[in-house]
């Protein structure tokens, strides 16, 4: 049996495997994207897959400073 890797939400600071939480990334380009797999490149950022997390991360800029970028309105309202 081997070790599952453990990630925490940057919104409600709670620990989970990683398989349970949702990766949004930065690409080195500039570009915020969800990573479906967990492999692209670029400085990533980890939810859990409720939308209450995601406001809160939002509301908090929590997300912003875990990916040392602004996040345009734009791509928040997907």
């Amino acid at each position: 049996m081997r070790k599952q890797p453990v990630r925490q939400c940057v919104a409600c600071r709670e620990k989970k495997e990683k398989r349970q939480l949702v990766r949004v990334v930065r690409s080195p380009e500039g570009v915020i994207s969800v990573d479906a797999r967990g492999k692209m490149p670029g400085r990533g950022a980890y939810l859990c897959r409720n939308a209450a997390c995601l406001e809160r991360a939002v509301r908090s800029r929590a997300l912003q400073r875990a990916l040392e970028c602004e996040i345009p309105p734009q791509t928040l309202e997907l």
